[in-house]
């Protein structure tokens, strides 16, 4: 699929066009999945690559190790992070790649696997990739809600009510963006804690056209950035201006939408905050003003 070929191709260039970072090192690949990454790695020279999933997808990436002459070089781990061993002889991994990110960068995500895997077996100075995965906002007129404002001549808009309380993964057309993105986190894979993972911050979004504003749209790139060790930096970007990933766009449609004017500012808090007992869910909290007037707050579930 050409949504899974922009991420993947990402992972390619990142590893590939870093190979020296990678070359005679042990990596580690967090929910390697198929193995995609792991044998991107070893075909950039690892030593050793440990894939660690906890699915059933390990018994079928173990016959794809095979099929491509990688065993010996890819091992293949099934369980999570938080209870695997490594092999026998191997204490420490030189670098640690995984593709951790879910809708809006945090949602369904492994990020704190990985940060459990960083701080527990990374080497000093060894890397991870990604890197960091810059978070952004954007104010939007785009509304697939309004469909139910006249479903076939009925007035179903109750619905429409009832889904603004969940955000919606969506891909949103450009033309709909009445804000330039605005970055309001940056997440550090090398050096945040699992605290970190649960935020708000505040944000200001320019308005660049004349529009209503009926919800605000959240996209995050992936950032490889191995300059620092030598290397150099790839990145691709979920934003609607970028190609389609299956990450799309997330919405948070508002309850009580307002007309903008361009050169007005809007300005607030968006947060992050991690609810109930499963600890890979959010909600969505953000506090919005139009050139300083009171708009209100408003909650999405990320369930």
């Amino acid at each position: 699929m050409l949504t899974d070929r922009v991420r993947t191709q990402g992972y390619r260039d990142a590893i590939e066009r870093n190979a020296h970072l990678f070359r005679g090192k042990v990596v580690l690949d967090v929910g390697c999945g198929t193995g995609i990454l792991s044998l991107f790695a070893s075909r950039a020279g690892a030593r050793l690559v440990i894939g660690v999933d906890a699915s059933d997808i390990i018994h079928h990436a173990r016959r794809i190790v095979e099929a491509n002459g990688c065993q010996g070089k890819v091992l293949l781990l099934n369980g999570t992070m938080e209870k695997v061993s490594l092999p026998e002889g191997v204490s420490k991994v030189d670098v640690i790649v995984s593709e951790w990110m879910g809708y809006a960068a945090l949602y369904e995500s492994m990020l704190p696997s990985v940060m459990l895997a960083r701080d527990r077996y990374l080497v000093p100075g060894g890397c991870v990739l990604p890197t960091a995965c810059p978070m952004f906002i954007t104010a939007s007129s785009h509304n697939s809600l309004g469909f139910w404002d006249d479903c076939y001549g009925f007035d179903m808009r109750p619905i429409a009510d009832a889904a603004r309380a969940d955000a919606s993964v969506e891909i949103v057309p450009e033309e709909c963006a009445l804000s330039p993105p605005v970055l309001f986190r940056n997440i550090d894979c090398t050096a945040d804690t699992d605290a970190d993972l649960d935020f708000s911050v505040p944000f200001e979004l320019p308005i660049a056209t004349d529009g209503v504003l009926t919800s605000f749209v959240v996209h995050f790139d992936a950032v490889f950035d191995l300059s620092v060790a030598g290397g150099t930096r790839v990145d691709f970007s979920t934003g609607f201006s970028a190609p389609s990933t299956h990450w799309k766009q997330t919405v948070l449609y508002l309850r009580s939408p307002n007309t903008v004017a361009s050169g007005s500012l809007i300005t607030g808090t968006v947060g992050f905050s991690r609810s109930g007992a499963y600890k890979r869910a959010y909600d969505v909290i953000v506090t919005h003003h139009i050139d300083g007037g009171e708009c209100g707050t408003q909650v999405w579930r990320m369930h």
